[in-house]
C-alpha cells in the first residue's frame, strides 16, 4: 500500500524537487536515502534532515504521514 510524505527541500536543493508539490509518495518502510535515490540528489548535499521536527539520517525509515525536510551544508562565515 502507497503512503505520503510531506517533503520539503530548503536552499539549493529546491532544484531536486519534484513536480507535483510536497505530496511525495512513499512505500512504507522506505528510508530518507531511498528517497534522495529516487530524486537524483547525491547524499552528501543532504547534510540536516528533519523528520517531524525532529533531527533524523540518511536511515530513518518512513511510514506515511511523516513531514520530512531536508537541509544543505550551511555556508557562511
Amino acid at each position: 500500500m502507497d503512503s505520503h510524505i510531506k517533503l520539503k527541500l530548503y536552499a539549493t536543493l529546491q532544484v531536486f524537487m519534484p513536480t507535483g508539490g510536497q505530496e511525495y509518495p512513499i512505500s512504507p518502510g522506505m528510508t530518507v536515502q531511498d528517497i534522495l535515490t529516487q530524486l537524483n540528489l547525491p547524499k552528501e548535499k543532504a547534510k540536516l534532515i528533519f523528520i517531524d521536527g525532529t533531527q533524523g539520517d540518511l536511515s530513518s525509515r518512513l511510514e506515511g504521514g511523516e513531514r520530512v525536510g531536508i537541509f544543505p551544508p550551511v555556508g557562511g562565515g
